[in-house]
């Protein structure tokens, strides 16, 4: 018994258009063009809606999501110099055992000097005092620096912990008008989504592949137009020749505009 033969899947060229398609939009389907196009169309017209209801949103989400992010570095920021404090408190504690060793040291000296021989011992023994001493004052010296730079700290810190409550109420208006929004409008949003996902899975991935990166290529986001002032491509609104113009009428025909790309409809698909 003969094996049945696979059939090979073209792989999809990301560079895909509609005009390297027009040979398989008429042949690679059990479609009509003209069910093609209608559906290609109301695809089209699902994700102008789910465009508007994104452009409601506007700027919102990336405005949340940056306050956030910046809310989390600054919290990092925080953490990071209250770490440092306790540096410098154990840097504070490390010097002021260094006096207490030292002032041992000197008190040492000092005891020496009531059973010393000679004048050289003498000299000796307080040049070691003169030493201690000046190692002490360089610990008393540090640790008023620490605590200056800790006070710094405690104050740059005070600054941020205010950027932050600042940052959190201007997170919370945003996510709050973000939400109002969502809410209004998930609905008529679920709906549109329902019907692209429709008219998507109706539609091959090469053409859908090509749809979308004409949709994505475009400032108005459009892949499927209809015709503008009765004779321009609804895209780019170039002057479209009258025999073009009675193929788009009939919907019978994959019409795609040669200045831009889009696929060009007549609209009125019940009234044809």
């Amino acid at each position: 018994m003969a094996k049945k033969l696979k059939k090979v899947e073209t792989p999809i060229d990301q560079r895909e258009t509609f005009v390297s398609l027009q040979k398989n939009f008429v042949e690679d389907s059990d479609l009509s063009v003209k069910e093609k196009l209608r559906i290609l169309y109301e695809l089209q017209e699902a994700d102008v809606e789910i465009d508007k209801i994104l452009q409601l949103r506007g700027e919102l989400p990336e405005e949340a999501a940056a306050l956030e992010k910046e809310i989390a570095s600054l919290e990092d920021k925080v953490a990071s110099d209250k770490a440092l404090i306790e540096k410098y408190n154990s840097t504070i504690a490390s010097h002021k055992q260094n006096i207490i060793d030292l002032d041992e040291e000197i008190e040492r000296y000092r005891n020496q000097l009531d059973n010393i021989a000679n004048s050289r011992e003498f000299d000796s023994i307080n040049k070691e005092i003169e030493n201690q001493g000046y190692l002490r004052r360089i610990s008393e010296k540090n640790i008023n620096e620490t605590r200056l730079a800790i006070a710094n700290t405690k104050a740059d810190i005070e600054d941020t912990e205010r950027m932050i409550e600042i940052r959190k109420d201007n997170l919370k208006a945003k996510k709050a008008e973000l939400e109002g929004i969502v809410e209004s409008t998930s609905a008529e949003e679920k709906r549109l989504m329902s019907k692209r996902e429709a008219c998507a899975a109706k539609i091959d991935a090469r053409t859908m592949s090509a749809y979308e990166r004409i949709r994505n290529s475009v400032h108005n986001r459009l892949a499927v137009v209809g015709v503008y002032n009765e004779n321009a491509c609804g895209g780019c609104f170039n002057t479209i020749t009258p025999q073009r113009l009675l193929d788009i009428a009939s919907n019978n025909k994959l019409v795609i505009c040669e200045h831009c790309g889009r696929i060009i409809v007549n609209k009125d698909f019940d009234n044809e």
